[in-house]
């Protein structure tokens, strides 16, 4: 058996395709068309960073259980600069990409559950996990 599917994040073409698969995932474990729109949201936001800020990377997105609870959870890794300063990368409004400054703000605040690891110099991963209601 295969683990989670794993999708390159090299070009703007596969931001899109993020999105179309975390959509279809997100319907297939029931989640409703408020939290698709949030997790699709998120995961085009954090495939952007990852493109625009490393110059790629991959995401995993996994089914995942608690108790009776189903979830979807992404993991989108880099190898890319790191963040230097995390607690200002959150910050809303903040931006080094010429952004609004809500791609990682926003997408913690639209998760249920929000995880950053950088390390400068050798990359970032960002897990999120939405639950179903």
């Amino acid at each position: 058996m295969s683990g989670p599917p794993e999708l390159p994040i090299t070009t703007n073409g596969d931001v899109v395709l993020v999105r179309q698969q975390v959509r279809t995932a997100a319907a297939e474990i029931g989640l409703s068309l408020v939290d698709q729109t949030k997790i699709v949201t998120a995961a085009s936001e954090l495939a952007r960073n990852a493109l625009v800020h490393a110059g790629g990377g991959r995401v995993r997105i996994e089914v995942v259980a608690n108790g009776p609870r189903s979830g979807l959870r992404l993991v989108f890794t880099d190898n890319g600069p790191g963040i230097p300063d995390i607690e200002q990368a959150l910050t809303e409004g903040w931006s080094t990409g010429g952004g609004l400054g809500l791609g990682l703000s926003g997408s913690r605040r639209l998760m249920d559950e929000f995880d950053l690891v950088s390390v400068p110099g050798e990359g970032t991963t960002v897990t999120v996990t939405k639950w179903a209601r």
